[in-house]
């Protein structure tokens, strides 16, 4: 997990959890909010897992939060495929897709126009019931992943659109997938590691990156290696 300041480009806190749990969660709000607590941050942007959302509304409550675009973005091309033979679904997925390029108001009003016609011309293909024979359920709405990806484009448009009434907020949190890409770059040059020695390369890895300069690399490895080599 890692907790990156997108304006000044910092890392600000990481840990390795085996999972993305409320208590990970709230266990590293915990040791990051000393760090930011005399520079509160003014909004919040993340992938919309619901134990990140409820732990960040619980720590930060005064911050704007924007979903990350960009995994909305793919959610909805995994529910809408490409090759589909459906035309409602087809049409959705662009609708999906264009949410990338709304940009202000005038922008977000098109984009609802376009997306409530979709939901009015299909309503009742949205309907659609598969009755199940020789099966434990009775029924099933034919069309899920199409439901689905309605749900993920209509809900919670306060947080989906966000940067629309707060400009200093990034609609995608790209800058921390930078990051992991990085990391993904060095463990494949240094493949072989075990799971612990790759948690170590990654901790070490973060705490040098916020080094700026070579003379603050060096107090910092100079105040650091006796003691990794100490015995």
């Amino acid at each position: 997990m890692i907790y990156r300041d997108v304006t000044d480009g910092i890392n600000l806190y990481w840990s390795c959890h085996p999972s993305e749990s409320y208590e990970a969660i709230r266990k590293d709000l915990d040791g990051l909010y000393p760090v930011v607590e005399n520079n509160l941050p003014d909004g919040l942007i993340s992938d919309w897992k619901n134990s990140i959302v409820a732990s960040i509304e619980a720590y930060f409550p005064d911050a704007a939060y924007q979903r990350c675009l960009s995994h909305l973005k793919r959610q909805s091309s995994r529910l809408l495929p490409l090759r589909s033979p459906y035309a409602a679904t087809q049409e959705l997925r662009k609708i999906a897709l264009e949410i990338m390029y709304i940009y202000d108001p005038s922008d977000f009003y098109d984009w609802t126009v376009e997306l409530n016609s979709w939901i009015e011309k299909y309503s009742l293909f949205l309907k659609e019931k598969t009755i199940g024979i020789g099966t434990r359920k009775k029924w099933w709405y034919t069309h899920g992943n199409l439901r689905r990806a309605i749900r993920v484009l209509t809900q919670k448009h306060e947080y989906t659109f966000a940067y629309l009434k707060n400009p200093f907020l990034p609609k995608t949190n790209n800058s921390l997938e930078g990051t992991n890409s990085q990391i993904d770059t060095k463990l494949g040059i240094h493949r072989g590691m075990k799971f612990n020695q790759q948690v170590s390369f990654i901790f070490w890895l973060l705490a040098f990156s916020r080094i700026k300069n070579l003379s603050d690399l060096k107090k910092l490895w100079d105040s650091l290696k006796n003691e990794i080599f100490a015995g």
